[in-house]
């Protein structure tokens, strides 16, 4: 058996290298802590401490319904797995009665910093919420693991990271997970989330859920690939609670946000078969080397600065200090990081102080390099407009979109006028060849990204996603002249935007077309390209696909059109 479990753990490991890693900031290798399950009977009370006690008032938070007790039946070990089951069931504690029994586990493990994986299967009953997630050591919730020797935070000040929930999105597809952050400045109904669709369902079959946490940013994964990453470009109290110990909690809540329990609802079980937390524990006593700062592309409203320093732990953490705010982010040892300070003001001088140190708090011996920059006068060269108009979902209001020249620069602002959208997250789409970049948010939900080395006088077409908690809407693309103020035209094309075809589909998509349509282009979320099609135009075979979100590009004439489709 134990030769089995290290087979696992380097299994497990050797995967997440080759599919993770490369994803997060800072890959965490040593194992510190894990519970396998491998004993059958009660938890290992080393490890876990059953949270039993009510809130003041006598019902759990949200609205729940149940009893969490510490009964057997809610909670054991059986054939290598961990059971927190809910079940129907009258049960009396602490003088309440209530209709429905779980189980809410508190591990004594708590850590700065790492990154967990939990293999599980998660129940889909309705009117149950099950949840993998943690909370900041420093709670005061009475009843809580830590409570009486740390509790001194009140919720959301202590920080919450929620790394799995189910449940709480019935509007969302099947087998849709959702992870979240909750901070004094997002809590409760939070716009700081992120969600998947996971391709094979998750209460019948297996898979990791994992979160990446960093000094820098928080990064959510599912079987080793990253889907949603919480990054502010100005880390706060407010914005990030996320500098002390967290501890870990796995149960399944019943009712409350997670709707009505039916009435002929018995039990369901959450399975878990390991639970593992990652850290670097190697002692580092080497400073990061040959640390410079430089300044480069400036705009009127943006500053580059380029950071370059060594180290033998292979990450570099750089703090940039300006006026009263501060921007923590890390790069790669000897490859130099670019980054955009943005929202600045035209025409003024600003000084940036920066230091380079490993994440063993080790400095660099130049610390701190102070480097400074004006921005340029406001810039004529730009175009700008208001419109509703989509190529794929759509806007309740619309959004604004401007395109500014800067040299041989182009700084594309696209800012959602739609309020009835949260958790926006906004991507800049190039119409040909087809590319997808993450923008900057600036504030509120306006978003940029400079395009850079352009030739004055060529056109460029661009549009942007805009993704949200239920969906996402993709503007119209637009023409711009690079250099011009101001020449503009819509890519509207009017005729392909009458072409449909059936979503979700499985096998055979089936264009439906009052044009000659010349070619089909299949490509990833990540731009690359995976099945292509110029004869019989009014279909493609998607058979050999993985269930999951791509898009398709149809081309007739010298015009195309690019929309989502989801293939099951």
């Amino acid at each position: 058996m134990k030769n089995t479990i290290i087979n696992k753990i380097v299994l497990s490991f050797f995967l997440f290298c080759q599919i993770g890693f490369a994803q997060v900031d800072v890959v965490y290798s040593d194992l510190v802590w894990s519970d396998e399950f491998n004993t059958d009977g009660a938890i290992n009370s080393n490890n876990w401490f059953h949270q039993t006690q009510l809130p003041a008032g006598g019902s759990w938070f949200n609205g729940e319904v149940q009893h969490y007790t510490d009964q057997l039946t809610n909670s054991f070990v059986n054939a290598g797995t961990l059971n927190i089951v809910a079940k129907k069931e009258p049960y009396t504690n602490q003088g309440i009665t209530k209709q429905y029994t779980s189980a809410r586990l508190n591990s004594k493990f708590a850590f700065k910093y790492g990154r967990v994986d939990i293999r599980a299967k998660i129940p889909k009953n309705l009117g149950t919420w099950p949840a993998l997630w943690m909370l900041g050591k420093n709670i005061n919730e009475d009843g809580a693991f830590f409570d009486s020797n740390f509790g001194t935070t009140s919720w959301p000040n202590c920080g919450e990271i929620d790394i799995l929930e189910h449940g709480i999105t019935q509007s969302q597809p099947d087998n849709y997970i959702q992870s979240a952050l909750h901070t004094p400045s997002s809590f409760g109904n939070t716009i700081n989330i992120g969600g998947v669709v996971v391709g094979n369902n998750i209460a019948d079959n297996y898979h990791i859920y994992s979160v990446n946490w960093s000094p820098f940013q928080i990064s959510f994964l599912l079987d080793g690939v990253v889907f949603y990453t919480y990054n502010p470009d100005v880390k706060t109290p407010n914005n990030w609670p996320f500098n002390e110990e967290q501890y870990l909690l796995l149960n399944v809540a019943l009712g409350g946000v997670a709707g009505i329990v039916p009435s002929n609802y018995t039990q369901s079980s959450m399975l878990i078969d390991y639970v593992r937390v990652y850290q670097n524990t190697i002692v580092d006593a080497e400073p990061p080397l040959n640390f410079t700062a430089s300044v480069g592309a400036v705009t009127s409203t943006s500053v580059e600065l380029l950071l370059n320093a060594t180290d033998n732990s292979g990450t570099i953490g750089y703090n940039i200090a300006y006026g009263t705010s501060t921007n923590g982010i890390s790069g790669t040892s000897g490859i130099q990081k670019s980054v955009i300070i943005s929202g600045l003001n035209p025409n003024t001088l600003y000084n940036f102080t920066v230091t380079a140190s490993d994440l063993s708090g080790n400095s660099a011996a130049n610390n701190p390099i102070v480097v400074g920059a004006t921005t340029l006068p406001n810039s004529t060269l730009f175009c700008s407009g208001t419109s509703s108009l989509a190529q794929d979902g759509s806007f309740s209001t619309g959004y604004n979109y401007e395109f500014q020249t800067n040299g041989n620069d182009v700084k594309i602002t696209y800012g959602l006028l739609d309020t009835d959208k949260v958790g926006v997250v906004a991507f800049l789409w190039k119409q040909s060849p087809f590319s997808e970049l993450q923008m900057t948010n600036v504030s509120g939900n306006i978003f940029t990204r400079t395009i850079t080395g352009l030739t004055i006088g060529s056109t460029i077409n661009y549009g942007v996603k805009f993704a949200f908690a239920g969906g996402m809407s993709v503007t119209n693309y637009y023409s711009y002249v690079v250099g011009s103020a101001c020449m503009m035209g819509t890519s509207q094309f009017s005729e392909l935007n009458g072409i449909s075809f059936p979503n979700p589909v499985s096998d055979i998509v089936n264009i439906n077309s009052n044009i000659t349509l010349d070619k089909i282009e299949i490509y990833s979320l990540l731009g690359n390209l995976v099945l292509k099609t110029e004869t019989n135009i009014s279909s493609i075979d998607v058979s050999s696909l993985s269930t999951g979100v791509y898009l398709i590009t149809i081309y007739s004439g010298t015009e195309k059109i690019t929309k989502k489709i989801i293939v099951q």
